[in-house]
């Protein structure tokens, strides 16, 4: 098995504890093997604990240090046991990646107020509340990096107008606790991807299933991204190289979202994607494409 070909220097992150929420699957795991692979200590966070323990076991084969803690972040006790319990083993945080997220197809009229709730909860309370333990257990006397997790809304988000509720909600306390906290020496940032080649994508069904395939003729840059391509915007987010970088958010969308619908984009293959994650797997959805 080769090694994640990383555009960061290695030792990157040695001696550092990095947390990872939503680190088993997809771009979470993505940037736990690449933060691994830069040195750092990977803790991965998330509901299903199979998936924990296979990334946990991929990073440790790859040579990497990994740990995981099977944790619901939208309910605040077990936030709070979960950042005082890696505190006690590893003695320090010094980024979070808020990765953790979830969502489901549905025009805003028949998404009823549990499923509203429930997106908000998981997509902003669960990250704001993961933020906040780890700000108020450790960084907010030992300084530190955050990295948000957002997505493509600027235009709304029609189809999944709880997610881009709860994103833009994301965003704004991005840029607030990035305010606030800078007095300790910790930044807070964020990510908006576009559409990316994610296992993500195999969750939907019906029409959205047979629409991701398109999305690229969307794109300016007529491809969709790749998971590496977000983990090496987080790695720099977190890394000294973004030390005068806060409550800033980076599109990662191929220009997806700023592209008029007027203008012409013609075909092209002249954007070749950067893959540096040896164990990615491409979507089936996106199989025959």
């Amino acid at each position: 098995m080769s090694a994640y070909q990383s555009v960061f220097r290695a030792g990157q992150f040695a001696d550092k504890v990095m947390v990872v929420t939503g680190g088993g699957s997809g771009i979470g795991r993505c940037t736990a093997h690449e933060l691994a692979a830069l040195g750092a200590t990977v803790v991965l966070v998330g509901r299903k604990e199979e998936k924990l323990l296979k990334t946990v076991a991929e990073i440790r084969e790859d040579g990497g240090a990994a740990d995981h803690r099977v944790l619901d972040i939208r309910v605040e006790d077990d936030v709070r046991a979960c950042v005082k319990s890696i505190l006690e083993e590893h003695g320090a945080i010094a980024g979070l990646v808020n990765n953790a997220g979830g969502q489901f197809p549905s025009p805003v009229a028949a998404i009823n107020q549990k499923g509203f709730e429930t997106v908000v909860r998981t997509n902003l309370v669960g990250g704001f509340l993961v933020a906040r333990e780890i700000y108020n257990q450790h960084m907010s006397k030992h300084g530190g990096a955050i990295v948000n997790m957002l997505a493509d809304m600027w235009k709304g988000m029609p189809g999944m107008g709880h997610s881009g509720a709860a994103r833009a909600g994301m965003m704004n306390f991005t840029m607030t606790a990035a305010v606030e906290w800078a007095p300790s020496g910790v930044r807070v940032n964020a990510v908006a991807p576009g559409w990316i080649a994610s296992s993500g994508m195999d969750t939907y069904d019906g029409a959205v299933k047979s629409m991701i395939p398109m999305l690229k003729n969307a794109v300016p840059l007529k491809r969709m991204g790749t998971e590496s391509e977000v983990s090496s915007a987080i790695c720099f987010l977190l890394s000294e190289g973004a030390a005068f970088m806060t409550g800033a958010t980076l599109k990662i969308d191929g220009a997806a979202s700023i592209a008029p619908h007027m203008w012409p984009m013609p075909n092209h293959e002249r954007a070749p994607a950067y893959d540096g994650f040896h164990r990615a797997v491409k979507p089936k959805v996106l199989e025959e494409g």
